[in-house]
């Protein structure tokens, strides 16, 4: 800013000091050409600093502070207390670590949660059994499966995904959820998968109007990509997917109000990527090599922050950014699952 106002100062002097005005016809001249120069890049300059100033935060885990307040007060008049079971199968120490921060979550709000840990040598057929078990408690409103298995036995995580009770299912991501979400249909009977759903939340914080919006989602899974998509579409958004495939993904980046990446590509959408002033939510989690860190990496996302945050209106960063949404709105189904059954009874 400094840079700028002296900046700033200089060409004031140059464009309103008597004493500078040349008194040749060919200084004129070489005055003016220099004068409209140095306006260019002084617009330039202001316009750069102007961005970064511009560009907003949206930190996830306020939000998610704020969703854990709201769940604690609606805990408090349920007539049972929530409950959560975590089916894991080995121990991979990347799915130990979002366990506890899930288990930790419901526990800050007064709900309940519970590890099912199998061994890794566990048969599709015993963990298949053990979710037909856990579908018939009563006392169980949520259960998930922690992916991807840690396991010496072929499982089909769909199949041992879609034996879920699609009322219990609060991670969405059942065939029957999934079709929900589909068809527009997202009503009290179905759950919205966590991230996008999060997501969503981060953008109407950003303060941006979904409806009549141009969105871009980059990356097609079933976890978060082609439902956030959807749930884009049903907000009113015009929304394009990008994937592997596409051709000329900066151009379609480019046209977009809300960027979404969820493709797993460390810092791959820069600022000269986006529309000036787009909304860019950021799914990405990737380790980098860092020198500077004591363990010699860090965590990155899909898109490049510190290019990014020129050009964005809002963004959101890495990690503190999606990531606790997604816990939120895990426990947030989870509550509401339980709420439902209250209802029903």
């Amino acid at each position: 800013m400094i840079c700028v106002n002296r900046f700033a100062i200089l060409f004031r002097r140059i464009t309103t000091n008597h004493l500078l005005v040349p008194t040749t016809t060919a200084a004129a001249k070489t005055a003016i050409i220099a004068q409209q120069k140095l306006a260019s890049d002084y617009r330039a300059i202001t316009t750069t600093t102007k961005a970064i100033k511009m560009a907003k935060i949206i930190s996830g885990k306020e939000v998610a502070d704020e969703i854990r307040a709201k769940l604690k007060a609606k805990v408090e008049t349920l007539p049972v207390k929530p409950k959560l079971v975590i089916v894991q199968v080995g121990g991979r120490e990347d799915s130990n670590v979002y366990i506890r921060m899930k288990m930790q979550f419901a526990d800050s709000i007064g709900a309940t949660s519970e590890l099912v840990k199998l061994e890794r040598d566990v048969s599709e057929k015993a963990l298949a059994q053990k979710i037909v078990e856990l579908n018939q408690d009563s006392s169980v409103h949520g259960i998930i499966t922690q992916l991807p298995f840690d396991c010496s036995n072929k499982i089909n995580s769909d199949y041992i995904v879609n034996l879920i009770d699609p009322k219990k299912d609060v991670d969405g991501l059942s065939v029957y959820n999934a079709g929900k979400l589909s068809h527009g249909e997202l009503d009290s009977s179905a759950f919205v998968p966590c991230t996008p759903n999060g997501c969503l939340e981060l953008i109407k914080k950003s303060g941006i109007k979904i409806e009549g919006s141009r969105s871009v989602v980059i990356g097609r899974s079933k976890i978060v990509g082609s439902p956030m998509a959807q749930l884009l579409m049903w907000n009113n958004s015009t929304v394009t997917i990008c994937h592997s495939r596409t051709k000329n993904i900066d151009e379609i980046c480019r046209q977009a109000d809300i960027l979404v990446a969820a493709v797993g590509r460390a810092q791959m959408v820069k600022g000269s990527w986006l529309k000036p002033g787009a909304v860019v939510i950021d799914c990405g989690i990737n380790v980098i090599p860092d020198a500077t860190k004591k363990s010699g990496t860090r965590l990155v996302g899909d898109v490049d922050f510190e290019d990014c945050r020129t050009v964005a209106s809002a963004i959101t960063p890495v990690p503190g950014g999606v990531g606790p949404m997604t816990v939120a709105m895990l426990i947030s189904n989870t509550v509401e699952s339980a709420s439902r059954t209250v209802s029903a009874n």
